[in-house]
């Protein structure tokens, strides 16, 4: 029986070869997205064997790049980047307007004009969403104060990325404008256009925040009310690419837009985390075809006809955006290691780059020359990245070993890792140190102020810390794996320890910390369930709590009594 099994040939040889080349990039210890580029590239035009069809392949991306946005805009937090903004809105737009002005320059000293130029700049300044958490969750930093900069950073990236998908098409007449194209358009029409355009823009996100807040979640409580977990799915996906499509034809707004959004509003369900584990399967598999579809545009032969100007790219990603956020962050004031970590996560581009360079080479505005250089470069620099991380510590010794600015640097005074000289120290006896302020720890925090008790609190978010003491509360921020964090807060003479987190490692090394430093100290901790609550108590002898607000009164009463019985 004939079939017609072009779409089928595709996905069966892009999937096949995703997994083998996938698992030997694992092997190797780079990221598996590594391997699906080069699935892409070996199934390619520009290689010889199995050629699959680039245009069906095309298709299977837009649906890639849908759910790969709808993932972003599902575990986007305005929460998680408020706590980091003074840092990453600043730090980030900064670094973009580095990164572009690096990039357009060296395109234009090809002799580039100023369309291409400033697309290739743009493509050079994004880094992966995905590289970066998954090298931040394999090293655990995704919950620590750095990794929460530079996922904030690396949030903020995204956001002006999305914003320059939605314009690049309508400035592509401007453009074409100042290169004197035939079909260029008058300023009046190019004012015209992007006012138009921006219009429909709020349209689209005014109807997304009061409709769709409003029908997302409860469409969702409905679905799940049904106890159908392939209904369930079925929502979240039909959610995800619906939203893409309408806002494409309704608003005129790319699927990139539409799909962040449904993701945002999704968000504010309480089945938001369900929804993101429902729906990780088939956006992992689409994300897989997205890579090989990119792969598949690569020409090989950009590595021999033009190894100076690929070398040249891959510097200003590993070097120039390296250097460009670790001065921005040691001008904030930040550590080394913070500085370090931040610029090391972000040398490196994915998928934005891709889906930038694949419009500015649909608008006309990027040779595929650029395409194929932004295509190796992120291949590259991906590759290299997990090594950059491997050596941040060692990297970070050398430093301090033969540089002394480097051990200023990591020395710095930070004045809001060390308790102001105006605070009344003079209760020790009575201090309590604690560890978070938000939750629960502000209402132990209120319990305690209600005695009349000493306390410290200890955060990792310099913002938490500077409003605290605004209103003279003594505070401390820092790492709290780091018991310089913890001896500031003064836990030495303190009576008791109250850890307002309820991840059971960072309890456990904070409990550490904390006898090693004061063993006579009472603790009290959170914990995110019964049964691991009960293990806690029997391994580290302390009190536990779980986190209810029906309990913050008796982890309060709990902190009291450990300081009666002293």
């Amino acid at each position: 029986m004939p079939h017609d099994v072009s779409l089928i040939s595709t996905i069966a040889v892009g999937f096949g070869l995703a997994l083998v080349f996938g698992f030997a990039a694992a092997r190797l210890r780079m990221p598996p997205l590594v391997g699906y580029l080069l699935a892409g590239i070996v199934i390619g035009p520009g290689t010889p064997g199995i050629v699959a069809d680039l245009k069906l392949a095309g298709q299977l991306a837009e649906i890639g790049v849908m759910l790969l946005m709808f993932g972003v805009g599902l575990h986007f937090s305005v929460a998680d980047l408020l706590a980091v903004r003074r840092i990453a809105i600043p730090g980030a737009i900064v670094q973009i307007a580095v990164a572009v002005a690096m990039g357009a320059g060296l395109a234009s000293h090809w002799g580039w004009s100023i369309g291409p130029a400033l697309v290739f700049g743009l493509c050079l300044s994004v880094a992966s969403t995905v590289v970066l958490l998954k090298a931040l969750e394999a090293r655990g930093l995704l919950e620590t104060a750095n990794g929460r900069i530079a996922v904030g950073w690396l949030v903020v990236e995204d956001l002006v990325m999305v914003l320059v998908l939605v314009l690049l098409p309508v400035f592509a007449g401007l453009l074409a404008a100042s290169q004197g194209g035939t079909d260029a358009q008058t300023p009046q029409d190019i004012v015209l256009t992007v006012g138009w355009t921006l219009a429909k823009v709020l349209a689209f996100v005014a109807t997304m925040l009061i409709v769709g807040r409003r029908v997302f979640p409860r469409m969702l409580w409905w679905v799940a009310s049904t106890g159908s977990r392939e209904l369930f799915t079925l929502c979240v996906v039909a959610a995800a690419v619906g939203v893409a499509f309408g806002a494409a034809k309704l608003f005129d707004v790319s699927f990139a837009l539409g799909a962040f959004f449904a993701g945002m509003m999704m968000r504010e369900s309480e089945f938001s985390h369900r929804a993101a584990d429902e729906s990780l399967p088939l956006r992992d598999a689409f994300a897989v075809l997205f890579f090989v579809s990119v792969g598949m545009l690569f020409d090989p032969s950009v590595l021999w006809q033009s190894p100076g100007k690929l070398a040249a790219t891959v510097a200003v990603i590993l070097l120039g955006k390296t250097l460009a956020a670790v001065a921005l962050v040691l001008l904030f004031r930040y550590p080394l290691n913070t500085a370090l970590t931040v610029g090391l996560s972000l040398a490196q581009i994915g998928e934005f780059s891709f889906i930038l360079a694949g419009l500015g080479a649909s608008l006309g505005l990027l040779p595929k020359e650029g395409q194929d250089l932004v295509l190796v470069a992120a291949l590259l620099s991906i590759a290299a990245n997990s090594a950059l991380f491997g050596l941040s510590g060692p990297l970070t010794e050398w430093l301090l070993s033969r540089s002394a600015l480097a051990r200023r640097l990591a020395l710095r005074d930070d004045p809001l890792a060390q308790l102001p000289r105006h605070v009344d120290m003079s209760r020790v006896q009575d201090l309590v140190v604690l560890v978070g302020h938000d939750g629960v720890g502000r209402q132990v925090a209120q319990r305690l102020r209600e005695q009349g008790l000493s306390y410290v609190v200890a955060d990792e978010s310099r913002e938490v810390v500077e409003a605290l003491r605004a209103v003279h509360i003594p505070a401390v921020a820092g790492d709290l794996m780091d018991p310089a964090t913890l001896i500031q807060a003064h836990i030495a003479k303190a009576a008791a320890l109250l850890i307002n987190q309820t991840d059971s490692l960072r309890t456990r090394m904070m409990v550490e910390i904390a006898r090693e430093l004061n063993p006579g100290v009472r603790i009290v901790a959170l914990s995110g369930n019964e049964e691991e609550a009960r293990l806690l108590k029997q391994e580290l002898d302390i009190e536990v709590c779980l986190p209810d607000d029906a309990l913050a009164r008796q982890l309060g009463d709990q902190v009291l009594g450990s300081l009666s019985q002293r």
